[in-house]
């Protein structure tokens, strides 16, 4: 899809792909390392995926300016975008940057810049490694 398409987009839409993307990888990851029970993985995933550590990587995305002025823009849309509901076992502001952390990976998917969609799975990955290892 052509870029300008993709900025027009709504955030949910790109949120919701960003979700299954995310999701994808962080399985693919979690096989790779071995781990193959399937309750297991499902407990490993749900770690990686929850909203409260994807608004921990944007927080950090953000705070360490590792995102260029277009990405902030994707975020800053994928944060105010209304989705009309919050889930139980999160508050609203966590919610809506975990909204923001899952639109931008769907704003790379959708572009096809794969690169930088893997550099920032592999940064969302490794840091909430290195936060569970301090845990």
């Amino acid at each position: 899809m052509e870029k300008i398409h993709v900025l027009q987009m709504k955030s949910l839409a790109l949120a919701y792909m960003g979700d299954v993307v995310y999701e994808y990888y962080v399985r693919d990851y979690l096989i790779r390392q071995g781990k193959v029970n399937v309750n297991k993985l499902h407990k490993s995933a749900v770690r990686f995926v929850q909203a409260k550590q994807q608004a921990k990587v944007l927080r950090y995305w953000i705070e360490e300016a590792l995102l260029d002025e277009e990405e902030a823009g994707v975020v800053k849309r994928g944060r105010n975008a209304k989705s009309g509901s919050v889930p139980k076992n999160t508050d609203v502001m966590t919610y809506r940057y975990s909204t923001a952390f899952e639109a931008l990976l769907g704003y790379h998917y959708f572009i096809e810049n794969n690169d930088r969609l893997m550099e920032l799975i592999n940064q969302a990955i490794n840091y909430i490694e290195k936060g569970s290892e301090t845990t």
